[in-house]
């Protein structure tokens, strides 16, 4: 079951496969590709440049660039020199930037010659003066490129073999506001390829995935990243999302898997009915992760493309996946699946941490090969996380006889209107469903008399849309409690790389239009 084979340190992967497969494209972009041959060399070389340079085990180092192979390169070469690599967002706005790099005390940043000013603006303003090393188009010009450092050096690589060390600074998605750098180690991001990616998903050497997931974060990193170096595969990895591009690659009947998020799925089911298209090519298996994923749109998405989306639930925390639907035999369909093998889950009440019995709702809590260390330099919210060995995850959850768990929501999310609890994702299932609804989200609205009541943010199909008929449709399909008090029509839902609503940004919004 465990494929423990998958677990070693970065170098020892990159060997096995430049001996076993070394013309094999790893990983491809737009502009280049590389092999595992070629991954093997350009990396050993980085890492020996970077130590000659001065970088030390354990000193922390930022990856802020584009999706591609750039990335990846930057990423095992950092590794493989015993760094800390530190995943930030290339869209990010130029406060988190600069909080990152200042939070985890980057000495180095690899970055592109877009960024070159808004560095130089963050290191003035935030005091802080990291090496910038500049990958892509232009990059040799600055002295010190990230191919510069990929040529042969007469250094060789530390390749620690130490796999139980801190080895990345990932920060949360912050959906509830500021970010917390999460320790995890490259044990902890492998045993998921072990106990997951292979056994439950059947990813081999022999697939070619299309990878549209942001590399900085967690789910991206940990299958788009790791696991396609730990099972030898190949990948093409988009810049960004584009529904009508990944319907284009897909037809080509270049690929076997495609992970994604939620968001991805809708709209690319949007976009393939608009263009009545009904096949993606050669894909056997869709995975989605990163958040709650509706039952209505897996089963819709299946009974088009006659292709498996297999949904799973996973948290930066847990170095990613802690359930997940399995490739052979049946499930209920809205679940995200089985406990991970290797992982203890159980769901208690948040208040006593009682085990609720089977079908009430509680709170997830996880214990496993795969927790994180802690968040980096935040000891209290590090011992209000791990408690006794288990992670408290603040999300709701509830398992059926078979121990399939489904996902209800967010502890913090809760709306509790008048002593009812409702969860925002029960309402933005329905809503969703409506033909002019794009996209939604919900959240609390403070009541005078009531607490708490719903209100409902909506993006329309084609900039229209009859409220009154939404809500209509809402009451015959919800309790009349839970139907939403207001309704905004909006141009977009803000979400996280992983597509998970971002809730604050919304009720701020709220706040100004007070």
């Amino acid at each position: 079951m465990l494929h423990v084979d998958l677990i070693a340190p970065i170098a020892a992967l990159l060997e096995r496969h430049a001996k076993n497969r070394p013309d094999q494209v790893a990983y491809w972009d737009a502009a280049r590709s590389v092999t595992y041959a070629q991954l093997a060399d350009r990396t050993a070389s980085i890492a020996a440049n970077l130590t000659d340079a001065g970088l030390k085990e354990g000193d922390r180092l930022a990856i802020y660039l584009p999706n591609g192979v750039d990335w990846i390169e930057a990423c095992f070469g950092a590794l493989r020199a015993g760094a800390i690599v530190v995943p930030i967002s290339f869209d990010a706005a130029e406060g988190e930037v600069s909080y990152r790099l200042a939070d985890a005390d980057c000495g180095v940043v690899f970055t592109t010659c877009a960024r070159r000013e808004l560095l130089g603006r963050i290191s003035l303003e935030a005091s802080i003066s990291p090496r910038v090393i500049f990958a892509g188009e232009g990059g040799e010009a600055t002295g010190l490129s990230l191919d510069k450092l990929a040529e042969t050096s007469g250094a060789t690589a530390l390749d620690p073999d130490d796999i139980d060390r801190s080895s990345f600074i990932i920060y949360t998605s912050g959906t509830t506001g500021r970010a917390k750098g999460v320790l995890l180690s490259i044990r902890g991001m492998l045993w998921i390829s072990a106990a997951c990616w292979a056994p439950i998903a059947e990813l081999t050497s022999e697939d070619v995935i299309l990878s549209p997931l942001p590399l900085f974060h967690s789910y991206g990193l940990n299958l788009s990243v790791l696991g396609v170096l730990a099972v030898g595969a190949s990948e093409h990895i988009m810049e960004r999302f584009s529904p009508q591009q990944a319907i284009d690659l897909l037809q080509t009947g270049k690929y076997s898997v495609m992970p994604g998020v939620p968001t991805m799925f809708h709209y690319l089911l949007l976009r393939a009915q608009e263009a009545g298209v009904e096949q993606l090519g050669t894909v056997r298996l869709c995975i989605s992760a990163g958040a709650i994923m509706p039952a209505t749109l897996n089963k819709a998405f299946e009974d088009r493309f006659k292709t498996r989306l297999l949904d799973g639930y996973g948290i930066t925390e847990t170095s990613t996946m802690v359930t997940m639907n399995w490739l052979r035999g049946g499930r209920p369909m809205g679940s995200c699946g089985l406990p991970v093998p290797g992982l203890a889950v159980r769901i208690v009440d948040p208040s006593s941490l009682e085990d609720v019995p089977i079908g009430e709702e509680g709170e997830l809590i996880v214990r496993g090969p795969n927790l994180m260390h802690g968040y980096h330099n935040k000891p209290a919210e590090t011992a209000s996380a791990l408690r006794k060995g288990w992670y408290h995850t603040g999300d709701l959850a509830k398992s059926d006889p078979s121990g399939y768990l489904t996902i209800t929501g967010r502890i913090k999310e809760l709306i509790i209107r008048g002593g009812q609890n409702i969860a925002p994702a029960e309402i933005e299932e329905v809503v969703v469903k409506y033909p002019q609804v794009k996209d939604c989200a919900v959240v609390s609205l403070k009541h005078a008399t009531l607490g708490e009541v719903p209100c409902l943010f909506v993006v329309a199909k084609d900039g229209a849309l009859d409220i009154a008929a939404l809500l209509d449709h809402c009451r015959s399909h919800l309790s009349a409690y839970k139907i939403p008090e207001a309704t905004h029509l909006v141009d977009e839902i803000p979400r996280t790389g992983s597509g998970k609503i971002m809730r604050f940004k919304l009720v701020e919004a709220l706040g100004h239009q007070a």
